[in-house]
């Protein structure tokens, strides 16, 4: 009997004592301001480069009204959005420049970054002008510092990210395939390039989605929703060589509300 009643007794205050602390706890987390601002950070990909109808205080950076951060906000009224994506940005940007409006009342983050820290500008255009082994070559020396040389760089971001915006649902969004194999292009690039281009872009969305997993991030990968709209596919939601030639390879405002906008939104 007294052991029952001691243990009754014991039972009764580890009770108390965690209703105790579970209530403090509610009430503190319940004083807490709830995180709900969102800050799109990246390049030109999550800029809008391509889309069109650009925002011309962001002057070089091309920021569209019409890329998925500027979609998804205006569909669903963040109580602020801050959009500091910039055309051409490398890891080194991101965090010189685009990161001041994280703070603790951040609740989501997208990016897309690393491509032209992999040389996406130089390899396409060595790619367009100078034949299949050159491509072939340029590629192979991107692929080189996509595996040694990226991760790295991706975790002083996705570090950073993290103690400036502890809060924060960070959404690492990746880059699409570029071309259709065996399409329907006539002229172009040779299939073998192709295919080297494509597998690029493997390695970086693998890359990427490996380091943003150990972060504890989210990663989007817009190839499903890009499938059967690369080049040669008939049906592009991404731009060949144009005019203007920045706008060479980046999604078009169909790319951006139709492949970028919602892996986006379902990921958020």
């Amino acid at each position: 009997m007294r052991l029952s009643r001691f243990a009754a007794l014991t039972s009764a205050f580890f009770v108390t004592t965690a209703l105790a602390l579970t209530g403090a706890s509610a009430a503190a987390s319940a004083q807490l301001p709830a995180a709900t601002g969102y800050v799109a950070l990246g390049d030109s990909y999550s800029s809008g480069v391509g889309a069109g109808s650009y925002d011309s205080a962001s002057g070089s950076c091309k920021r569209s009204t019409k890329a998925y951060p500027a979609l998804w906000a205006a569909a669903h009224s963040p109580s602020s959005f801050q959009f500091t994506a910039c055309s051409g940005a490398r890891t080194g940007d991101v965090l010189s420049s685009q990161l001041g409006p994280l703070n603790s009342s951040t609740g989501l983050v997208s990016i897309t970054i690393g491509g032209n820290d992999a040389g996406f500008a130089d390899t396409m255009t060595t790619c367009a002008l100078q034949g299949e082994s050159a491509c072939l070559s340029r590629v192979a020396q991107a692929r080189t510092y996509i595996d040694t040389t990226l991760p790295g760089q991706l975790d002083g971001v996705y570090d950073a990210i993290s103690r400036k915006a502890p809060a924060a649902h960070v959404v690492v969004v990746g880059y699409p395939h570029f071309y259709k194999l065996r399409g329907i292009c006539i002229a172009g690039l040779s299939e073998k390039s192709r295919a080297a281009i494509n597998a690029a872009a493997d390695a970086i969305n693998g890359v990427t989605a490996k380091r943003a997993a150990d972060h504890g991030f989210t990663f989007a990968d817009v190839n499903s929703t890009f499938s059967g709209h690369e080049l040669c596919s008939g049906s592009a939601w991404l731009h060949s060589v144009t005019y203007p030639v920045l706008e060479s390879y980046h999604p078009t405002a169909t790319g951006q509300s139709g492949g970028y906008l919602p892996v986006f939104a379902s990921a958020a």
